[in-house]
């Protein structure tokens, strides 16, 4: 079974707070989308949609813990 990654099922105590931010803060706004556009595609990968090397999707993964270590400092304004 493959994960759920997206903000909300990752950090559902901040769904409002996402939605704040996602609405008036155009920098978040951009991580979002681009979080959301790397999880979609290692999730076409995991699901064998896409072929790919196995660093490729390492390197996916890790571009996604990275945007989300960013969106989680503005959701709780530690960054």
């Amino acid at each position: 079974m493959i994960e759920k990654h997206d903000l909300h099922h990752e950090f559902p105590e901040y769904y409002d707070r996402i939605h704040d931010l996602k609405i008036n803060n155009s920098h978040f706004a951009h991580l979002f989308e681009e979080y959301h556009a790397v999880n979609r595609e290692i999730l076409r990968i995991e699901e064998g949609v896409e072929n790919t090397s196995d660093e490729y999707l390492e390197e996916l993964k890790k571009k996604r813990l990275l945007l989300k270590d960013k969106l989680y400092g503005i959701i709780t304004n530690t960054k």
